[in-house]
């Protein structure tokens, strides 16, 4: 069962400490964009940071290779559809995806607070396992620190990707162009609600479950079926598509717009966004990716995402536009637009 797209309410502008670090800063939203670029890049920025991919792409000995890093600090650890090993893996392999690149090997790192049980400690160690395993990615490279009780929460990993980039097939968040249709792979929200169901012990008759996933044979797919037409791929996890489509908005300089009622929501992320008055355009997901591909195409690559199970559900959600250069909006079903900016805040924190 599904529902169509709501207008819900979205979190209220928060109160700004500016000398100190605040949750919303780790909301992939207004505030983390902010904090990286006040902060972060006046000391670290260069051309290929800059680039502000899922990954990095960079030049060696005469080829490209892409390198992205992530820092897991989801809570609980364990959820359902997976725990926090297993998401590891497949947000920093969908990282590497979304930029062409096809996933070569992992290395990971593990903050262990004093007193951990080793039960919880095998349950993800052999999630991550698993995670990679069916990938076929190798984890070849690691580290552990344990800290004193009470100085993390149970666990954090860091992973680090590297893959290998083919020349004919470079998406990148700066390469949308106005008349690309927007296609999203599948139904959205249900990583982030599956967290917060979770976290506050919420039960409802329909189970929800993390869509985590590795993207990476949904982009062969795309690749091997439209090639270089796909324009922009991203997976939308911190805050949501709403932030993702704004950021490809603003890096490629056009706007977006959606049509009401094009994505579908599972019927019981619904009814959580409802219930606790959160707009699920904002909520994080991880399995599903969003590509920008050339009108021509669109068909074609709607056909391959369909083809695959974690695609089954694609739609076509939207266009891109020349009118409100790196604006969203979405046309609501009276004839009327609304616009869906990127969040200030953090609806949820430490989804992933």
């Amino acid at each position: 069962m599904t529902a169509t797209l709501g207008s819900g309410p979205s979190c209220p502008v928060p109160i700004l400490d500016a000398d100190r670090i605040q949750l919303g800063h780790g909301s992939g939203g207004k505030m983390s964009a902010a904090l990286l670029k006040e902060r972060f890049l006046p000391h670290l920025g260069n051309p290929v940071l800059e680039q502000l991919g899922d990954a990095a792409v960079l030049p060696v000995n005469g080829s490209d290779i892409a390198v992205s890093t992530d820092t897991f600090v989801v809570s609980p650890v364990e959820f359902p559809g997976g725990n926090i090993g297993s998401l590891a893996v497949h947000g920093t392999l969908n990282d590497l995806a979304m930029v062409g690149a096809r996933p070569v090997c992992l290395t990971v790192g593990f903050v262990l607070e004093e007193g951990l049980d080793m039960a919880l400690l095998d349950r993800v160690l052999a999630s991550m396992a698993a995670a990679a395993a069916e990938a076929g990615v190798p984890v070849v490279s690691g580290d552990t620190k344990v800290v004193e009780r009470g100085k993390a929460d149970k666990l954090y990993i860091n992973t680090t990707g590297i893959g290998e980039l083919r020349p004919d097939f470079r998406p990148g968040p700066d390469r949308a162009r106005v008349g690309d249709a927007v296609l999203v792979s599948g139904p959205i929200g249900s990583h982030g609600m599956a967290i917060m169901a979770a976290r506050e012990g919420i039960a409802f008759e329909a189970a929800i479950e993390s869509d985590a996933a590795t993207l990476f044979p949904l982009v062969e797919l795309l690749r091997e079926t439209v090639g270089p037409a796909v324009h922009v791929l991203r997976d939308p996890t911190r805050g949501g598509l709403a932030s993702a489509l704004n950021e490809i908005a603003a890096a490629s300089k056009v706007g977006v717009v959606l049509e009401d009622g094009a994505l579908p929501v599972p019927g019981p992320v619904a009814s959580v966004c409802d219930l606790l008055g959160l707009d699920v355009m904002y909520v994080a997901n991880e399995g599903v990716l969003v590509a920008f591909v050339e009108a021509a195409a669109a068909d074609a690559a709607l056909a391959a995402l369909r083809s695959h199970p974690l695609g089954r559900d694609a739609v076509l959600a939207g266009t891109v536009v020349r009118e409100h250069p790196g604006m969203v909006v979405l046309r609501t079903g009276l004839g009327g637009t609304r616009i869906v900016d990127m969040l200030p805040g953090d609806q949820l924190p430490r989804i992933c």
